[in-house]
């Protein structure tokens, strides 16, 4: 290998491990400063004083740099005193009455807690990163028949993109050609992989498994429901809840406050309480330790990031600490029906057909005949043959679409009309099947009547169904105590049928967009905190007036923007989890910050009485703080 080679290889080397080592600095200078303390002690035990102070001064530096850059630049940029600037105060303090050792203690656990925050901060961080790597960066665009490799920010929406076995989806799309399983669970978090075939949507960062197909895109890159989840998680980050913002607007006056009486206690106990000039001072200085809010800071942030984290990764998207904050503290819910607490797409739920015909012939040749229809309830029925059937469907002679009413066709020599009741050439059919059109209907199914060569012969009832996980997640809630509610534009009695199911504490029927949003402002009024689930641009206003609101990751792009948080699977049961987690970490910060105000007390009291000495200051000071950070983390398990 020539020389030139081998300084390159070299520099290579050093560049990789100076990024390993980078995320870990702040605890390596920390531990550091710990062994460079340890000489100094030993130093100072076997008589070398000078060399003794040389490791201390080192240990002030290397511990302290990380700390005293963050809280100088910090009081340059606000004007304001911060804990860091503190803490530069009371080890240099320390070190002026003779107190190295302590000094250099408080650096060292104050590096250590500052490394923690850190770790917790790099920790909530992953997600973003575990998601950025899922992102391909290429993709194999196809111009005219011939392949060209192009960056996924050059693609632009119509183009077309090959993809392969194994590769990961670079853009959202339509596939175009071919068919394949689709492992989508960097977007769903769903396990079993998805068959999709021609037109089927597809998402950037999923996995093609089998097949090569072909996608046209979609949508431009930027604009992808996977860049949506990193800059949800990244807004996350960033906004801070109520009771953060509220700390750190305190902690600019405590810290003025806490100068203040310290330079009191360098003159007062002198003389007032007769104390040396020393021991003021000595005094000063501990309760420059003890009175620092670190603890109290660090009561928060490291909390809320901690169970941001934790709900990502499972499929809750929280846009900030305020939302998840508020909802720990829900009262009531209210519901859109159609694609929230339903499926919001219609299945058969029954199908009737008169005696002397043969049911399974009759559905294949009624799907055969919706077949050639986009309507949803027509798109429906051949579903439910293709599911039930497994057979080929028919090609109908003749077909006449009526709008509005249905289609009349010809197949295999018969004249059959399939449509609404007022289609058919009976219009009494009260007392088809014996009266079950009456009870069907009550139960919030549409009814479609089958008419061959002009006798009623059958009837299939169809319904948007409720969700498997629907009556689950409102069971959860009511154990939690929150009010229930569903607001739809559906009928009042389809409302009631869906209300009936789902198993919700009440309804209101035929809402338009801007009655949803009257509904939520009274809840609102009747309870402390409201939040509002919903997946269409209907629901978008209400979203944005409830105190929380909550899309379903498959709904639409303005429910998933105007939203505050964003269930990744439309797994409802997840709100239940989602709330959870926010009265866990409502309750680990209230723990907190109530040890962390008793500890301050305690140990200002302690000094004031004289029972205090400074290692046992700082020590008590920095462990509380350490054990604060410690207690946030335990969010970051399920």
């Amino acid at each position: 290998m020539s020389t030139e080679a081998k300084v390159l290889t070299k520099g290579i080397q050093e560049v990789s491990f100076l990024k390993k080592i980078k995320p870990h600095i702040e605890l390596i200078a920390a531990g550091l400063s710990g062994v460079l303390i340890l000489a100094g002690w030993l130093f100072d035990r076997y008589g070398e004083g000078v060399e003794s102070i040389i490791a201390y001064l080192l240990a002030f530096v290397i511990g302290g740099f990380a700390k005293a850059k963050e809280g100088i630049e910090a009081t340059y940029e606000n004007k304001e005193l911060n804990v860091e600037m503190l803490m530069i105060f009371a080890a240099v303090g320390s070190a002026i009455i003779g107190y190295w050792t302590e000094g250099a203690v408080l650096i060292f656990i104050f590096a250590v807690s500052g490394a923690l925050e850190t770790y917790t901060m790099n920790k909530s961080h992953k997600e973003i990163s575990s998601l950025m790597e899922l992102q391909p960066q290429e993709a194999l665009r196809i111009t005219d028949g011939y392949e060209q490799r192009v960056a996924v920010s050059e693609l632009s929406v119509g183009d077309h993109i090959l993809i392969k076995p194994g590769e990961r989806i670079p853009s959202d799309g339509m596939i175009f050609k071919g068919q394949s399983n689709i492992d989508e669970a960097a977007i769903t978090g769903e396990s079993m992989p998805v068959s999709k075939s021609e037109q089927a949507e597809v998402f950037a960062g999923t996995v093609n498994l089998s097949g090569s197909i072909t996608v046209q895109v979609t949508k431009e890159s930027t604009d992808t429901l996977f860049q949506k989840i990193i800059q949800l998680v990244q807004s996350a980050q960033s906004e801070k809840s109520p009771s953060q913002l509220f700390i750190e607007r305190f902690e600019g006056t405590y810290v003025k406050v806490v100068l203040l009486v310290v330079i009191c206690m360098f003159f007062l106990p002198y003389f007032l309480l007769g104390w040396s000039w020393h021991e003021s001072f000595y005094r000063a200085m501990i309760l420059l330790v003890v009175a620092s809010p670190c603890a109290l800071v660090a009561s928060i942030m490291p909390a809320t990031l901690s169970a941001i984290s934790n709900g990502a990764r499972h499929g809750i998207l929280v846009k900030g600490g305020v939302h998840l904050e508020n909802l720990g503290h829900l009262e009531a819910i209210a519901f859109d029906k159609t694609g929230t607490l339903t499926k919001g797409k219609p299945e058969v739920t029954d199908v009737i057909v008169i005696n002397g015909l043969n049911k399974d012939e009759l559905i294949l040749k009624a799907a055969s005949i919706e077949n050639l229809s986009t309507h949803p309830l027509a798109q429906a029925i051949v579903k439910y043959a293709k599911q039930t059937l497994k057979m080929d469907l028919l090609q109908p002679d003749s077909l006449e679409d009526i709008p509005g009413w249905g289609v009349k066709a010809s197949i295999n020599g018969e004249q059959w009309k399939i449509g609404k009741a007022s289609f058919m050439t009976n219009n009494h059919l009260d007392m088809f099947a014996e009266g079950q059109t009456k009870e069907l209907a009550s139960l919030g199914n549409t009814l479609v009547f089958i008419e061959i060569d002009g006798v009623l012969s059958a009837m299939f009832a169809l319904k948007d169904v409720v969700r498997e996980e629907t009556k689950h997640a409102i069971q959860d809630l009511r154990k939690q105590n929150i009010k229930t509610i569903m607001l739809t534009g559906d009928s009042e009695k389809t409302a009631r049928a869906i209300a009936g199911e789902s198993h919700v504490d009440e309804f209101f029927a035929e809402c338009l967009p801007e009655e949803k949003v009257e509904k939520v402002k009274q809840l609102k009024n009747q309870y402390k905190t409201v939040a509002m689930v919903g997946d269409g641009i209907n629901d978008a206003p209400a979203l944005a007036v409830a105190h929380v609101g909550i899309a379903m990751g498959e709904g639409t792009d303005v429910a998933l923007e105007t939203a505050d948080i964003v269930l990744m699977k439309n797994d409802l049961p997840k709100i239940a989890e989602a709330i959870r987690l926010s009265q866990r970490m409502n309750k680990i910060i209230k723990q907190n910050v109530i040890f962390s105000i008793t500890v301050i007390m305690l140990l200002i009291c302690s000094n004031f009485f004289q029972w205090l000495d400074l290692p046992f200051g700082v020590i008590g000071h920095e462990g509380s703080t350490i054990l604060v950070i410690l207690n946030s983390l335990r969010l970051l398990k399920s």
